[in-house]
């Protein structure tokens, strides 16, 4: 398993973190199988989406500004709920397909770090699993 620190630098954002993943697929040394891609925060996610126009990017945080807003009914004593409910909805983990050992992503795919309480120093954690023959 390879570890990689994700900072971050505003309260919410997403990091396109598609390079350190492709990079630990290849160095597993793994032709065919599943790489597995986990945040380990309560506040933070992982999150498959275009990385061809960076306002997608951002209309996917303003949507869960708007969907869960950071001020609210909330009984949480951190006070950082929002960032919690964020988290969920948005979900700790995602699975690619590795073939010919390379991520199989879609034309205008990238794997990101959704930060919803930073910024912060951050981990991201990758898994490369072999196909069983």
């Amino acid at each position: 398993m390879k570890r990689y620190d994700v900072s971050t630098h505003a309260h919410q954002e997403l990091v396109d973190v598609t390079d350190r993943v492709r990079r630990a697929v290849q160095e597993s040394g793994v032709s065919e199988g599943i790489c597995v891609v986990f945040v380990p925060h309560t506040t933070a996610g992982v999150t498959i989406n275009e990385n061809a126009d960076p306002d997608v990017g951002r209309d996917l945080l303003t949507a869960l500004e708007r969907a869960v807003p950071w001020k609210g009914d909330y009984r949480h004593g951190e006070g950082n709920s929002a960032a919690h409910v964020r988290a969920s909805l948005v979900g700790s983990s995602c699975h690619v397909i590795v073939s010919g050992g390379d991520l199989e992503l879609g034309t205008w795919q990238g794997i990101y770090f959704a930060e919803f309480d930073g910024p912060r120093r951050r981990q991201l954690w990758v898994q490369v699993l072999e196909r069983a023959s």
